[in-house]
């Protein structure tokens, strides 16, 4: 019997907490042809979506994929993630939450390297930076920095795969 992933049950968890917390969760995601996405909101192939009760309609978070409608500048528009694509999920108000392995599809393998991690680095538990934090945090890249500069001030964060 083949293994069964615990990326979406994780994903169902940490909304759960988020939601009974009183906290805003978030989900960054990796787009690609799979994903329905607002694609004039996307920046370096990633979008970060606001998944809160409020945000979204008929959010369904299954085995396979996240599903809702959300409004995007006033207009409401359909959202598809397959839960491989999800980068991480996590608390808006205080960055805590989940990140996740994300391995390239094979249309995107001629593109880019696959960023490989052990099997016992992820998923892990952290901490993602919260907007109110973005400003003193660092920026965060899932390619390894082989040139060694310092990272850059402000941006939007992304996540790093430390080996």
């Amino acid at each position: 019997m083949p293994d069964i992933s615990t990326k979406p049950y994780m994903l169902r968890a940490i909304y759960e907490w988020c939601t009974d917390s009183g906290f805003t969760p978030y989900l960054a995601v990796k787009v690609d042809a799979a994903t329905t996405v607002p694609m004039e909101y996307v920046k370096k192939g990633e979008i970060v979506l606001n998944i809160s009760f409020g945000a979204t309609s008929g959010l369904k978070m299954d085995n396979d994929a996240v599903r809702f409608n959300a409004r995007f500048g006033g207009v409401s528009r359909e959202i598809y993630v397959p839960v491989q694509n999800v980068l991480a999920i996590y608390a808006n108000e205080n960055g805590q939450g989940m990140a996740f392995e994300v391995s390239s599809t094979s249309a995107e393998s001629t593109a880019a390297p696959a960023v490989e991690v052990p099997a016992a680095a992820a998923p892990a538990l952290s901490a993602v930076p919260s907007a109110a934090a973005e400003k003193s945090a660092p920026e965060l890249s899932l390619i390894p920095d082989d040139n060694n500069e310092p990272p850059k001030k402000g941006g939007r964060p992304t996540l790093t795969v430390i080996k």
